[in-house]
């Protein structure tokens, strides 16, 4: 799977060891910053890169790390069509994907270690949107999804 990925400074060591993770599990990895020596921005730049790399087609999912998760995930989330969760242990993970057909997770430095970031990236990795051939999750979808119509239709 084509996977982007962004941290802002705070997450940046633990990016490094979730990038090599991903390909060592076979997993093709985009990075969208901040590079090796580069001075790190706020971590909406990178959320809305990742977001955008997921809108665009680029990659197929996104992993995030700030020092919490949750300034981060804020930040893509704000792009239309992204659903973006922080999660801290794998369960959540699994859930927001198959539940709610999330495309990027979300997780903080400062409160998850790197075996457990691994655990969580493979937990969201691994598990597929119940809702893709229709039914209850794909009605859930299309609530959220209504929500942002609604609010573009406002704002017009």
């Amino acid at each position: 799977m084509k996977i982007g990925i962004g941290s802002d400074g705070s997450g940046f060591g633990l990016k490094g060891i979730v990038v090599a993770h991903l390909q060592e599990s076979g997993h093709q990895v985009v990075d969208y910053g901040p590079g090796e020596g580069e001075q790190p921005e706020y971590s909406a730049t990178y959320a809305r890169r990742v977001a955008h790399a997921i809108r665009d087609g680029e990659v197929e999912r996104g992993v995030l790390i700030c020092g919490t998760g949750i300034g981060i995930s804020i930040s893509a989330n704000k792009v239309r069509g992204i659903r973006a969760a922080v999660c801290s242990e794998p369960f959540t993970a699994r859930h927001t994907r198959e539940n709610n057909g999330s495309q990027i997770i979300a997780f903080g430095a400062f409160v998850v270690g790197p075996e457990m970031a691994k655990a969580i990236v493979d937990a969201f990795l691994g598990a597929e949107f119940k809702g893709i051939n229709g039914g209850e999750f794909a009605d859930r979808f299309a609530k959220i999804a209504a929500i942002e119509d609604e609010e573009i239709a406002l704002a017009q």
